[in-house]
């Protein structure tokens, strides 16, 4: 992932977004979801993809480049999470984001902020 990836990210978000401040428990979950486990990123560039367009999970891996059981399983997150919404569940199930995650898009834009800090601090080991 690049800074210049978070940075398009970020103004697709604004270009979407009217400003208003999300509640704090919308916030924690989001920096949970894509700043704080190990698949945040690839989660965030599957949300950037249905901002455009619904895909179905085969779609997905491959305009992601990654394995079918990965996009599966992040699938899974976000939608348990309530951050898209799956219509009809077999192998064809298309995914498109979900109204709270549309209410809720500024919210998104300050996370990839706390992301793209955490990705630009040197680590330092002891």
């Amino acid at each position: 992932m690049t800074r210049a990836q978070l940075l398009e990210f970020k103004e697709i978000l604004r270009s979407q977004s009217e400003q208003r401040k999300p509640d704090k428990q919308t916030s924690k979950l989001l920096f949970y979801l894509f700043t704080s486990t190990r698949g945040g990123f690839t989660r965030l560039r599957i949300i950037m993809l249905l901002l455009k367009q619904s895909y179905n999970t085969h779609q997905l891996a491959l305009e992601l480049q990654l394995d079918y059981k990965a996009v599966q399983h992040h699938m899974k997150v976000l939608e348990k999470n309530n951050m898209i919404l799956k219509i009809g569940e077999r192998y064809g199930a298309i995914f498109h984001l979900s109204t709270f995650l549309e209410v809720n898009i500024g919210a998104l834009g300050m996370a990839i902020d706390k992301l793209d800090r955490k990705m630009n601090q040197k680590k330092v080991y002891l």
